[in-house]
């Protein structure tokens, strides 16, 4: 038996031209499920009323940053990590010197930027003192013996004879507090990885066309 092989056409070109689109598939479908996932990160964030600020702190970026390889990578992060972290795990939080979590109420008030206020930085605030009461029963406090505005914060008392003072609960002493898990980010991280060999085919695919 005699057997002719032969090869029609440039097969070189057309190995280089499937090469390309290869890369090119590889490369759009990493872009994106990365552009994907960050869409998918920021929307469960904003769902989950952590805001839009927090919502926005998810990046990504598609590796290479110029032109197009087989091994591209998309890569998804946080600019806040431990927050991102702290909501997407439910961890259980201590105080790190062992002594109280002082939790703020709303008669506290905000910081900077929305920020909590520690107890000291209340006093400097407020010109006023924080004492401590022990309760048995529940939480122990801190309050401030003054007055609530018109805004529900706790301020200090403008009567000089004591008149409409009274104790106002600033912050809540816990030992210890479990974040309520809010997050699930793993999820939308293994729906992405799972739909990249679809998107790198329907991509190759489009790639091919005359």
């Amino acid at each position: 038996m005699k057997l002719d092989l032969s090869v029609t056409g440039d097969i070189v070109n057309a190995m280089r031209a499937e090469i390309l689109a290869g890369e090119k598939a590889v490369t759009t479908a990493m872009r994106v499920a990365g552009a994907g996932l960050k869409s998918d990160w920021r929307a469960q964030i904003t769902r989950a009323r952590l805001g839009q600020r927090l919502a926005n702190t998810i990046r990504s970026k598609t590796y290479p940053a110029a032109g197009e390889s087989l091994e591209a990578a998309a890569l998804v992060w946080s600019n806040a990590p431990q927050i991102i972290g702290a909501h997407d795990t439910g961890p259980l939080i201590r105080s790190k010197d062992g002594f109280w979590l002082a939790i703020p109420t709303p008669a506290a008030g905000k910081g900077t930027r929305g920020k909590a206020l520690t107890p000291g930085e209340w006093e400097r605030r407020r010109g006023l003192r924080l004492r401590f009461v022990y309760r048995r029963g529940g939480p122990s406090l801190l309050v401030a013996d003054g007055r609530l505005n018109s805004r529900g914060l706790g301020v200090a008392s403008r009567s000089k004879t004591g008149r409409g003072q009274s104790t106002v609960p600033i912050f809540l002493l816990v030992p210890q507090v479990k974040l309520a898990k809010r997050l699930s980010l793993a999820r939308d991280a293994e729906r992405a990885q799972a739909a990249i060999p679809g998107l790198i085919l329907a991509n190759w695919m489009e790639a091919k066309k005359p």
